[in-house]
């Protein structure tokens, strides 16, 4: 059912301990996108210890104790906040709340690793960053659609060897199955979830800047529309981006709730990604009309390639997170990265054109 319904895809991957039992607690807390499930399976696979899940719905906490019984369920959100071994607290509440949440815990002295997208306004945004440097604890972000997929994942590497050259240009299209009577009411609220581009538009803005190797960019032009769904007026069901970044690269994505039924996937995502020294495609996913898997497919000068690398290359995030909080270090993502594709996710939104 996780590769049909991606607001219920939690992904799993082979663990890479970087720590011992009980040296890394986390907690979980805002459970309203089951993201959460795939931020906390990456976190346990690295070693990190579930220790309470909290949130205000004993319904949902009844749900991840069936998933995670190892951890205990919190009386609230304090009893969390003011126990000393937790190190760092997870969520995937409502969007427009994620940023108030990540105050709350690096008020308390914690590191935050929140889902994307990470807020939803420039004053929020401004508020994060304040209390990033008032108090010197991470506001991470579950950009998943890079760091929990191993073909994204695998690109990163090929670039960082030089196998395509320099990046010049990134191509997303990232469509998901809407789902609607699985969706609740606050995913209908533009207010709530954000609008589309800064909702999932947010991972392909992220990947825009780490693929280029940029530290800025300009949005160009954005667009969205309802081109089908009237009884959710606020729902954005289309929407597409062209940015130019600080280095001179370009990019354009699409994003969209339109994944038919007979799909056998959430989501037919694809990046493609060129250089000046040859080309990828990642089918990120799975490959259309092959049942065999999602592919990674590269040209360069000495070859053409096509890898599959589900089960191979891993998630190597989540234990740099980890390292990183107990280390005071940024190698999994530097902060000013999570806030920049933040920032333009917004941006995006709110230049964006309707188009119907």
């Amino acid at each position: 059912m996780e590769r049909k319904e991606g607001f219920n895809h939690m992904p799993k991957g082979k663990p890479s301990k970087v720590v011992q039992p009980g040296e890394f607690m986390f907690a979980a807390v805002g459970l309203d996108h089951a993201h959460v499930g795939g931020m906390t399976n990456g976190l346990l696979e690295a070693g990190g210890t579930l220790k309470y899940i909290y949130d205000p719905d004993p319904k949902k906490m009844d749900r991840y104790k069936k998933l995670f019984p190892q951890a205990a369920l919190a009386r609230s959100e304090e009893e969390v906040l003011e126990d000393p071994e937790v190190h760092l607290v997870a969520s995937a509440c409502i969007t427009s709340e994620r940023c108030a949440l990540g105050l709350r815990v690096m008020d308390a002295g914690k590191d935050y690793f929140t889902d994307k997208a990470p807020l939803t306004t420039l004053k929020q945004l401004e508020a994060a960053r304040k209390k990033v440097e008032q108090t010197g604890k991470k506001y991470a972000v579950y950009y998943s659609e890079r760091i929990h997929n191993e073909e994204a994942v695998f690109a990163g590497e090929l670039i960082e060897q030089g196998a395509i050259g320099k990046v010049i240009q990134t191509i997303g299209m990232g469509p998901h199955r809407l789902s609607a009577a699985s969706r609740p009411d606050w995913f209908f609220i533009k207010e709530k979830y954000g609008g589309i581009l800064c909702d999932i538009g947010s991972h392909q803005i992220e990947q825009f800047l780490f693929y280029t190797g940029a530290s800025d960019a300009t949005v160009v032009r954005s667009q969205i529309a309802n081109y089908a769904h009237p009884q959710y007026p606020q729902l954005d069901d289309f929407g597409d981006c062209m940015l130019v970044a600080d280095n001179g690269a370009s990019g354009y994505f699409r994003v969209d709730w339109f994944t038919p039924d007979g799909l056998s996937n959430w989501g037919d995502g694809r990046t493609f990604i060129l250089g000046t020294e040859g080309f990828i495609e990642l089918r990120k996913n799975m490959n259309l009309g092959d049942n065999t898997g999602s592919r990674v497919l590269l040209a360069n000068h000495k070859e053409e390639t096509s890898f599959n690398v589900r089960g191979k290359a891993g998630y190597p995030f989540f234990g740099q997170l980890i390292l990183d909080c107990l280390n005071r270090t940024e190698t999994a993502m530097t902060q000013e990265h999570a806030f920049k594709a933040a920032e333009l996710c917004v941006r995006a939104q709110l230049m964006a054109e309707k188009l119907k």
